[in-house]
C-alpha cells in the first residue's frame, strides 16, 4: 500500500492527513489538507518520487542556512588565503544576517531575488560595524555577485544532500553585471619618473618603477627574491604571490598561467643592483616591516602611507596600485609589444582577455590595418571606381 489517508475534525472544519513510509521504511504523515482531492495528489507525488528516486523528506529541508554555511567555508579553505578571507567577512557580514535562520525548504527564487536587488539598493540587513568605511548604502556588482555565489555554492550542498530538490539561487534573471566607472590611468614614462622620484625611498622608488614597467602585481612584487631576477636576460621570474590578510602576510603561489617570466628595462639595472647588493640568493628584493615584506599602502583621498603622499608630491591625480600595471601595459603597448607579449607579461589567461581589458590601447593597429589595406587595394579600386564612374 502506498499510504493512507484519514479525515479528523478540526476548529475549521474537516481536515486530512496522509500517512505513507520514506524510501527508509520509517513512517511519516503530513496534516492538514483541506479536500480529500488535495491529498490525494499529494500521496501520488510522493509515490512518483520514491519511485524515480527523487524523494525530499521535509524533515531534512527544515535545515538552516546558518547551519550549512559553516560547512560550505570549509569546502574553500584550499583557496587563496585572501581569497577565502573575503568569502569569510561576507558570508559574516552581508549572507548569514539575512538567511541564517532561513529553513532551504523555505527559500523562494522570489526571496533570492529580492535579496540581490535590497543589496545594490543598500537595504538587506548586515553586520558591517558603524567604524567600518561606508557601513550602509548600495553595494557593488562585485560584492553583490560574490554574496550570491556564496549563498548559490549553500544550497548547492542542500541540492547534493537531497534536503531539496533545486536550487532557488541559479538562473536569476536580472543579475548585476560588474562595471567600473573609474576612469582608468595610464602614466607617460616622465610621470612615472616623477612619481618615484617623489617617494624619497630606493626601495620604494625602485619598487614603484618595476611595478610601472613590468606589470607585475603588488603581491607578486613584493615577494620577488634575489634568485629571481635573471640578471643577463633581464628577467623577473613571478612564482609567488604575498597578500596581507588581516594584518599578516600570506604567501601562496600565482594560478598556473600566471606563473611567468617578465622582462624589465636596463635602466632599472643600477637601482635591482643597489637592493640586492650584499643578498643571499632567497632574501626579498624588496624587503619591509611587515613579517618581513613591504606593507600595501592605502591610496584613499585622507591617506598619509608613502604612496599617497608621494603622489601628491608628484603632481599627479588619485592614482592606484593597480594603475601602475595599466601603465606598464600602456607603455609597453606604445614599444609595440604585440598582444600575445602583453599577455605573458601581464599574466592573463588568454589573448583575448588582454584584448577586452586594454582593447582602447590597440586602436592604433586599427589605423595601422586601415592603411596597409588602402596600400593594397587603392591601385585596383581605381579601377572599378572608373568603371562605374566615380571620381577616385
Amino acid at each position: 500500500m502506498a499510504g493512507t489517508i484519514t479525515p479528523y475534525a478540526t476548529a475549521a472544519g474537516k481536515r486530512y492527513r496522509v500517512r505513507y513510509r520514506k524510501p527508509d521504511k520509517s513512517q511519516t504523515d503530513k496534516r492538514g489538507f483541506k479536500t480529500k482531492k488535495e491529498a490525494e495528489l499529494f500521496l501520488a507525488s510522493v509515490t512518483v518520487s520514491k519511485a524515480t528516486g527523487e524523494y525530499i523528506d521535509p524533515a531534512s529541508s527544515r535545515v538552516t542556512i546558518g547551519t550549512l554555511g559553516p560547512d560550505w567555508l570549509k569546502l574553500k579553505r584550499g583557496q587563496k588565503p585572501s581569497y577565502y578571507a573575503t568569502l569569510e567577512r561576507d558570508w559574516r557580514v552581508y549572507v548569514e544576517p539575512k538567511w541564517g535562520r532561513f529553513e532551504v525548504g523555505k527559500i523562494a527564487p522570489s526571496d533570492v531575488a529580492g535579496w540581490v536587488q535590497d543589496l545594490l539598493d543598500g537595504a538587506a540587513p548586515t553586520n558591517r560595524s558603524a567604524s567600518t568605511r561606508n557601513p550602509d548604502g548600495p553595494r557593488s556588482a562585485s560584492v553583490v555577485l560574490r554574496c550570491l555565489g556564496i549563498l548559490r555554492g549553500i544550497l548547492d550542498i542542500a541540492v547534493d544532500d537531497r534536503r531539496i530538490a533545486r536550487n532557488p539561487a541559479r538562473g536569476l534573471k536580472g543579475q548585476p553585471r560588474k562595471h567600473s566607472e573609474k576612469d582608468r590611468r595610464y602614466l607617460t614614462d616622465e610621470e612615472v619618473a616623477q612619481l618615484a622620484a617623489a617617494v624619497r625611498d630606493l626601495t620604494r622608488s625602485t619598487l614603484v618603477y618595476t611595478l610601472a614597467y613590468t606589470g607585475v602585481r603588488w603581491g607578486e612584487c613584493v615577494a620577488l627574491r634575489v634568485r629571481d631576477r635573471n640578471i643577463l636576460k633581464r628577467r623577473l621570474h613571478v612564482r609567488r604571490n604575498a597578500v596581507e590578510v588581516e594584518g599578516k602576510v600570506e604567501l601562496g603561489a600565482p594560478k598556473s598561467w600566471e606563473k611567468r617570466t617578465v622582462p624589465y628595462p636596463a635602466f632599472l639595472d643600477p637601482l635591482l643592483d643597489a637592493l640586492c647588493d650584499g643578498k643571499g640568493p632567497d632574501d626579498l628584493i624588496f624587503p619591509g616591516d611587515l613579517d618581513g615584506y613591504q606593507r600595501r599602502p592605502t591610496t584613499a583621498e585622507d591617506s598619509t602611507s608613502w604612496y599617497r603622499l608621494a603622489i601628491a608630491r608628484a603632481g599627479l591625480e588619485r592614482l592606484t596600485l593597480h594603475d601602475l600595471r595599466h601603465t606598464a601595459a600602456s607603455l609597453a603597448v606604445a614599444s609595440g609589444a604585440h598582444v600575445k607579449v602583453v599577455q605573458k607579461m601581464l599574466g592573463h589567461k588568454s589573448a583575448a582577455m588582454t584584448l577586452d581589458t586594454y582593447a582602447d590601447l590597440f586602436d592604433g593597429d586599427l589605423d595601422d590595418v586601415a592603411e596597409r589595406m588602402d596600400t593594397r587595394g587603392a591601385q585596383y579600386a581605381a579601377t572599378v571606381l572608373a568603371a562605374v564612374g566615380v571620381a577616385a
